[in-house]
């Protein structure tokens, strides 16, 4: 399992978080178990395959860390989306976001432009292209203005998927 996909199910999880009680360790807990994936696995190949121990680690990591920093990562949404109400933009593309924020502001491991990329490829898969530009625009804005020197160094997903 690659590091995009490890971040696609945990977007799914963070998505997820918006429509149930549930706790954040009941939800990692239902949906982060080799029965889950094989059920999963059936129709959606993003489940196909279990993650290691460390995918499973970099999961639980986005997940409790969006949930727990989500407040602020919504602000942050809402001060980049010149034109946008929050409560305009699809939910699917906030979880998305928000996870890439996470990544860039509480995950120096994860280089910002592998993040940024890698929310701009999820957003494609799951909103129009009126959404991606949205999303493209705010990560890219966000990043300058949050973490300028890094983002000044541009590197691609291929390289982080060496990383691992």
């Amino acid at each position: 399992m690659t590091r995009s996909t490890a971040r696609e199910i945990a977007v799914h999880m963070i998505f997820s978080l918006g429509f149930t009680t549930e706790s954040v360790q009941q939800l990692l807990d239902q949906e982060l178990n080799r029965e889950r994936f094989a059920q999963l696995g059936k129709d959606l190949p993003i489940y196909e395959e279990y993650p290691n121990r460390k995918q499973e680690e970099y999961i639980r990591t986005l997940v409790t860390g969006v949930f727990s920093h989500g407040p602020e990562l919504d602000d942050c949404i809402s001060r980049y989306a010149m034109g946008w109400s929050f409560a305009r933009i699809p939910r699917m593309a906030a979880a998305i976001m928000r996870t890439a924020m996470y990544e860039v502001l509480y995950m120096p491991e994860v280089p910002n432009a592998a993040a940024i990329s890698s929310a701009v490829e999820l957003t494609k898969k799951y909103e129009s292209k009126e959404v991606v530009s949205f999303v493209n625009g705010i990560l890219g804005t966000f990043a300058r203005t949050e973490a300028p020197e890094e983002s000044a160094q541009p590197q691609g997903e291929e390289q982080e998927a060496h990383q691992e």
